[in-house]
């Protein structure tokens, strides 16, 4: 076997047991939160139990759901303009009497250097949905379907 070959075969290894791994640590995401949403910006998202996409530039490859403790972990794509190859925390809280917003979320980290660091980044104060998020409003969703 030649060097290259064991290189090739040493990184579809390695591919493989990450994705068994972030598999394992994946709970069941909230049906409320997948589909396609647009803040209260315009922007488009659209969000699956593997990504969360936001207008037609920025990725995020979701590593963990939380669903208990309301937040997901991702890994920023490598072609974001924005913070590529980093990680983020992404806080989300739902909301009652606010119509057609029916949650928001919160960049809590988007520029760490492991996903442990991400997810150990402090939750965002979703009891003051206004300012909550290091002193700013969550950004509100809604279906838009």
């Amino acid at each position: 076997m030649t060097l290259i070959s064991r290189c090739i075969t040493l990184a579809v290894a390695l591919a493989a047991s990450a994705g068994a791994a972030q598999a394992q640590t994946q709970e069941a995401p909230p049906s409320a939160m997948l589909g396609k949403f647009l803040d209260d910006y315009g922007n488009p998202y659209e969000i699956t139990r593997e990504e969360w996409r936001q207008g037609p530039k920025a990725i995020y490859h979701i590593i963990k759901w939380n669903a208990r403790e309301q937040y997901i972990v991702a890994h920023n794509a490598p072609e974001n303009s924005s913070n590529p190859n980093r990680f983020s925390r992404i806080d989300l809280v739902r909301f009652q009497d606010q119509g057609e917003w029916t949650w928001g979320y919160c960049y809590t980290a988007y520029k760490a250097e492991t996903p442990e660091a991400a997810e150990a980044t402090a939750a965002a104060d979703r009891g003051n949905p206004k300012k909550g998020c290091k002193g700013f409003p969550f950004s509100r969703m809604k279906s838009a379907m």
